[in-house]
């Protein structure tokens, strides 16, 4: 059997994944946490093999947390189960040694199979962020800046965009408050605008939050 974790904000989702997956042939739900924190122990206490982590877990704030647990716990695979934008943060967990992304619009059918897939060492995007993913290529200059985007730089975007001060932003990401004006300075550039309003709404209109 895969034994699987499911790390989410809410227990609905804990209970509707462990209902669904309850007489499965291959996979069981072993274990539960509600936040990032108890994302080690959960790993360390039982063998899992997939960890179902989303984004916006409460504890979660940088991409590079993700890619801490999958350096410290490297026989366990982790697919993304979230609902932030597939064609901004699949790619972003992919290059962060993430096996998979499901957005959770998807069917609870889908999961599984990612499961199965993942388990057996293949790395999955489903069709549809790979057929978005192809569409947004050929989009032009414009429609395709948050491609210029560091993942760190997309993190400070979201916070920013959340109404969080620089200040703020630096005590989460424990970085230098000089260091997120910096990146500020840079989406600024980058997105080609001039003030915080024109950058949280240049950033909703590209779906990067």
């Amino acid at each position: 059997m895969i034994n699987v974790c499911i790390a989410d904000n809410f227990p609905v989702v804990h209970f509707g994944i462990k209902a669904y997956f309850k007489d499965h042939s291959e996979i069981t739900v072993a274990s539960n946490v509600g936040n990032f924190f108890m994302i080690p122990d959960a790993l360390r206490n039982k063998e899992i093999d997939v960890l179902i982590l989303d984004l916006e877990l409460d504890g979660l704030n940088s991409i590079y947390e993700v890619k801490s647990i999958i350096k410290n716990f490297p026989k366990t695979k982790v697919i993304i189960f979230s609902n932030l934008s597939e064609h901004i943060y699949a790619p972003n967990a992919i290059k962060a040694g993430c096996a998979g992304y499901v957005h959770k619009t998807s069917k609870l059918e889908n999961l599984g199979v990612t499961i199965v897939k993942v388990n057996n060492g293949q790395i999955i995007l489903n069709d549809d962020i790979k057929k978005k993913l192809a569409l947004i290529a050929k989009q032009n200059k414009s429609e395709r800046l948050y491609r210029k985007l560091s993942n760190r730089e997309i993190e400070v975007l979201r916070f920013l965009s959340d109404g969080k001060k620089n200040n703020e932003i630096a005590k989460i990401l424990t970085l230098n408050e000089k260091t997120i004006s910096t990146y500020k300075l840079r989406l600024l550039t980058k997105l080609n605008v001039t003030n915080l309003v024109d950058l949280v709404n240049k950033a909703k209109t590209l779906e990067i939050v």
